[in-house]
């Protein structure tokens, strides 16, 4: 644990070195980059909350793909802000335009594919008709953002929005058609936990989306998403918000994805749960769990599939993925993310001023 420690320590220092080179070492404020994610299938996501709109750019598509604006629309809407009262009230159509890399009949062409959705529903009024242009908001992207660029969309938030994943979402409904067309391939995610209530009853083999759209908690256990729905009511009446943890499934995902070591396949995944807004921790398999645990009480014991030959393993505590490398098991992701920082009850705000102001905060 010692030398891990001391690896961990200098991994980081090395890597906020990387990453961070030009301010660290010119002392500058960097131009905007980091909008982009991916080797061979890439996207570019773009647009602010408030702007004219955001979309992605999506390079690597395979040409000859079908693809029709209302299979990407359906995932778009699964996403859409306004569908419940544990929502954003915000309102938007989330309607999807695609701009490139198709045909006019909806067939790839092996090009960029560039897709954008309108703002419609920006109530930039509610951020600019106040002290938010000189205030920052407690635990948002306001501080740094300044910080970083000497300047900020003070309306929305820009880029730390929520809304930047619109682009993800509607890049994610291709790469899911591709990646059953010729895999197989099935992704699944379902809220597993809300504050301290853990969802139960789950059979990660057998889950289906039906399960988990059946309720607004997005839920797939019945009676442990009326206990999650009954707490976020509780504090959301109360003018606050509450955080939880996602959990993802890919089922069929074949053996060998992944490279050593820093292009580990759970590294990769991390890297693209990680920047999502308000993501604050990742777990592979059995995550911060496993630590409980003896070797003996952790490994996964393989044996031979009689019917394909596969190895395989009788337990996935490792959660898909040994060695950075896909195994054939489910890979089983959980991303945890923190309670929304917007609320309803009175916080301090800092000043551009050096100064506090007692306010209270509005979307």
């Amino acid at each position: 644990m010692t030398r891990l420690t001391h690896s961990l320590s200098l991994s980081l220092l090395a890597s906020l070195l990387i990453i961070n080179h030009h301010d660290v070492l010119a002392l500058q404020i960097s131009m905007g980059t980091g909008n982009s994610f991916g080797r061979v299938f890439r996207i570019s996501t773009w647009g602010e909350s408030h702007g004219g709109g955001v979309g992605v750019t999506l390079d690597g598509c395979p040409p000859r793909i079908p693809i029709t604006r209302e299979e990407i629309q359906k995932d778009l809407d699964r996403r859409r802000p306004g569908q419940s009262r544990i929502t954003t009230p915000r309102d938007e159509p989330d309607a999807v335009e695609i701009l490139s890399g198709t045909t006019p009949d909806g067939i790839t062409i092996g090009t960029p594919i560039a897709m954008l959705v309108r703002n419609k529903d920006q109530r930039s009024s509610d951020y600019l008709e106040n002290d938010m242009n000189v205030a920052y908001r407690p635990s948002h992207a306001d501080a740094t953002y300044d910080a970083k660029y000497g300047v900020r969309a003070i309306a929305g938030g820009g880029r730390s929005s929520a809304r930047e994943t619109i682009g993800r979402v509607a890049a994610g409904a291709i790469a899911r058609k591709v990646l059953r067309m010729y895999n197989d391939i099935e992704i699944l995610g379902y809220v597993s936990k809300v504050q301290d209530i853990v969802c139960e009853n789950v059979d990660d083999d057998t889950f289906t989306m039906e399960e988990v759209d059946a309720n607004i908690v997005r839920c797939p256990d019945p009676e442990s998403a009326e206990r999650m729905l009954a707490r976020i009511d509780e504090i959301r009446k109360s003018g606050n918000s509450i955080g939880g943890v996602v959990t993802c499934v890919a089922r069929n995902v074949p053996a060998g994805l992944g490279s050593p070591v820093f292009d580990k396949l759970e590294a990769d995944l991390a890297k693209a749960c990680m920047s999502i807004p308000a993501a604050k921790g990742f777990e592979s398999g059995s995550g911060f769990g496993g630590t409980l645990l003896t070797g003996k009480e952790h490994n996964d014991e393989f044996y031979i599939d009689p019917v394909t030959g596969a190895t395989r393993t009788k337990t996935n505590r490792s959660g898909g993925i040994q060695g950075g490398i896909s195994n054939g098991e489910n890979i089983v992701i959980h991303v945890a993310f923190k309670p929304t920082s917007t609320i309803g009850q009175e916080q301090v705000r800092s000043c551009h001023f050096i100064c506090l102001a007692l306010v209270s905060a509005a979307y």
